[in-house]
């Protein structure tokens, strides 16, 4: 082996696998109103740390406190009680401005510039912008930048605003539902770019409602809801928690004999164009649930096993934390 090809593996470890933390939350709570009696709280004691070459997803239902936490972070909300520290500095400073990139739900764009000239523009803001050639070439620009903004197509704007989010190099990147209509091979391309951008060293702050992309991109989940963190871990070891496997094939069996074999929890079936049915199981034992299918001869076809998606934690996580609020109410 190469002492070259060690060099860069080694490399490669230290700039994605660190343990600078460069984001710290720490008790942060935010709520609106004059006084205790009419406050609404939006936040309540938030915790958690981003490292450095980190992918963090954060994730929750509509209204969980999800792009508050952001604008926080980023100096737009203030805090109502906590701390929060980002890469030494405190939010909406202008050091931490200069290392920040930032690609927001809601942005609107001059319409009589062309792509060209807005990265241009929004390179000139930063002393150590990132080379021209690489922010097109990150977006997928190349063949867009003397179109004006006005003729973009709303998938083409999007992949302009990630543009502009990292024209500045940034070590902190914050990214509030990116790839919103993108289709599959432009979402799949801005993957590529966000998983490169770790690989340099920056950090991410990710939210989306595609479960897939926050399972493929993030090292770490944070699931929020009524304004607390409910889970914090890898996608990994949140979808371990449930310890189901889904069985799934296609019969012309009646799925209440399935419903009663071993260890089963959970029967959907769903018709298929083809007029086949297709079954899928949901079984805490996968082993012996075959092992009784097979030993009872039951004609399945095309079956497939998979672990239990991040959609399905994700579901049961918040399912688990409003009847924990219910119980306390």
């Amino acid at each position: 082996m190469s002492t070259r090809f060690i060099n860069l593996v080694l490399s490669f470890m230290s700039k994605s696998q660190t343990n600078k933390k460069v984001v710290s939350v720490i008790n942060v709570s935010k709520f609106y109103g004059s006084n205790s009696l009419d406050s609404k709280k939006v936040l309540s004691e938030v915790n958690l740390d981003i490292f450095e070459g980190e992918i963090l997803a954060i994730l929750g239902p509509n209204g969980a406190g999800k792009t508050t936490l952001i604008n926080m972070m980023l100096g737009r909300l203030s805090l109502s009680s906590g701390e929060i520290s980002l890469l030494g500095h405190q939010p909406g400073n202008i050091e931490l401005k200069r290392q920040c990139g930032a690609m927001l739900q809601v942005s609107s764009l001059p319409d009589m510039s062309t792509v060209r000239e807005h990265i241009e523009l929004f390179q000139s803001y930063y002393t150590n912008p990132m080379d021209y050639s690489q922010v097109i070439e990150f977006a997928q620009l190349s063949e867009l930048e003397s179109k004006y903004s006005r003729d973009l197509s709303g998938g083409q704007k999007q992949r302009l605003l990630f543009a502009l989010s990292i024209c500045g190099n940034p070590k902190l990147l914050f990214l509030d539902e990116p790839t919103v209509g993108l289709d599959i091979s432009a979402r799949r391309s801005l993957w590529k770019a966000i998983i490169e951008l770790k690989h340099a060293g920056t950090s991410v702050v990710l939210t989306t409602h595609y479960l897939e992309e926050a399972d493929h991109l993030s090292d770490r989940i944070v699931i929020i809801n009524n304004g607390k963190v409910i889970k914090i871990g890898t996608p990994k070891e949140i979808k371990s928690e449930f310890n189901s496997k889904t069985i799934r094939f296609n019969s012309d069996v009646n799925a209440e004999v399935f419903s009663k074999l071993h260890a089963v929890k959970k029967v959907r079936t769903q018709q298929l164009a083809n007029q086949e049915i297709q079954i899928e199981i949901e079984t805490s034992d996968p082993i012996n649930t075959l092992k009784e299918i097979f030993s009872a001869e039951l004609i399945i076809t095309d079956l497939t096993i998979a672990g239990a998606a991040l959609e399905d934690a994700f579901i049961k996580l918040n399912q688990k934390s409003k009847q924990h609020e219910g119980d306390l109410s």
